[in-house]
């Protein structure tokens, strides 16, 4: 554990806490995708199946338990709870070119051929690609709400922090897993353009609509 790691992960939990929030006190889950919320549902199943079977600390596996928890609890929000405010419309990305892939390179490309290292890598190559669908609802729409805004880029911000979080144990630690540095660099790369939208325009107060 390091100053950013720990950072990364209140951001990670900040993000899950804003979106939990939005969509209970306005009770609509208009302008986020539930494509992309069942993504990071799958992703947080698949990788935390060794909760009950690998206990690191306190600290880890409350984290993963509330990962866990959160996403079903979003994920029921949308398409049960307030399914009537759901966005079908827009919210039309592909999913199986994410998943289908991504299952195939887990099987190739992985640490150690093992069903819980399989799931492992799966999660981490998944959650590179998970927000595709968000970003593809929020280009067919123009813009997105401000309270959005703020969880993309706090889920943003944990991967950047992680890729430090890397940077600091490889030269303190001498750790290195290129399957997750790899797959986190892909999947900050994807936020770049939003944090450019979201520093000149949310952050001055304005709405963040796409260029035409």
């Amino acid at each position: 554990m390091n100053i950013f790691r720990l950072v990364g992960d209140l951001c990670h939990l900040l993000a899950i806490i804003i979106l939990l929030l939005k969509i209970w006190r306005t009770r609509s889950c208009a302008g986020v995708s539930g494509k992309s919320q069942i993504l990071f549902a799958l992703v947080f199943i698949t990788r935390y199946l060794d909760l009950f079977t690998n206990f690191i600390s306190l600290y880890n596996s409350s984290m993963k338990v509330i990962y866990i928890f959160c996403s079903v609890t979003t994920v029921y929000l949308m398409f049960v709870k307030f399914k009537a405010t759901y966005d079908s419309n827009h919210d039309t990305f592909r999913v199986e070119f994410l998943v289908v892939p991504v299952g195939g390179l887990a099987f190739l490309v992985n640490h150690d051929f093992s069903p819980l290292e399989i799931l492992w890598t799966f999660s981490i190559y998944l959650e590179s690609v998970a927000i595709l669908p968000q970003l593809f609802m929020i280009s067919k729409t123009g813009e997105a709400e401000t309270i959005t805004s703020h969880y993309l880029f706090a889920l943003g911000s944990y991967r950047a922090l992680y890729i430090v979080n890397w940077v600091y144990r490889y030269y303190t630690e001498g750790f290195f897993d290129l399957i997750a540095i790899v797959a986190g660099c892909v999947q900050t790369i994807l936020y770049c353009d939003f944090f450019y939208l979201y520093i000149t325009k949310v952050l001055k107060g304005k709405q963040l609509t796409l260029p035409a």
